[in-house]
């Protein structure tokens, strides 16, 4: 079963295609706001990789946010255009929680929202579990909690297994959305 795998809500573009079990492409592109550029480009590279074509891909799991308005939108476009016209199974997962899913233990999953504010949550990876939900936290908050180790947007490993076993099925893709967790800041000027 094949099962491709994205994320672009951080800086970090995150690409990877398993066949069952076994990890045949995993890519990690540190980005300047380029993700739309090179999300295309790994995804073919992936698939070369495999020697398949999109429409053998099984399902796809996408991270959904939050993060970077724009960055969130790349990966979960591509993901429900595939997804929508290769009549290929979509599944979500939270960025946050692909961040922390290459450690064990409570991980502090952040992503800089600015201000002294990070998109953030404490994955209990070991238990598939919150223990603090994602939200906007202020760092200085976020240091008082209890943690075994922490990712952010440009440090962070993903363990693309936990990804396929821990995602939701979306059935609708069409309608699947980023979660952005807060409005942009040309809609919060607006307000």
């Amino acid at each position: 079963m094949y099962t491709l795998l994205l994320d672009s809500a951080t800086k970090v573009l995150y690409v990877a295609l398993v066949n069952d079990e076994k990890v045949i492409y995993e890519k990690y592109l540190e980005g300047k706001n380029d993700h739309a550029k090179a999300i295309v480009c790994l995804v073919d590279e992936a698939l070369k990789e495999a020697s398949i074509e999109a429409f053998n891909l099984d399902r796809i799991v996408v991270g959904v946010g939050p993060g970077s308005y724009t960055g969130v939108r790349m990966a979960v476009s591509v993901a429900k255009m595939m997804a929508v016209f290769g009549k290929i199974k979509l599944y979500s997962i939270s960025t946050l929680e692909l961040m922390a899913s290459g450690y064990s233990g409570k991980v502090l999953s952040t992503i800089d929202a600015r201000r002294g504010n990070a998109f953030a949550a404490i994955v209990d990876v070991d238990n598939a579990a919150y223990s603090l939900e994602e939200g906007l936290h202020e760092y200085t908050k976020l240091e008082e909690c209890s943690y075994n180790h922490k990712a952010n947007e440009t440090s962070y490993k993903v363990n693309p297994l936990y990804c396929i076993n821990n995602s939701k099925e979306v059935l609708e893709p069409h309608l699947l959305v980023p979660n952005y967790l807060r409005d942009t800041e040309a809609e919060r000027n607006l307000k």
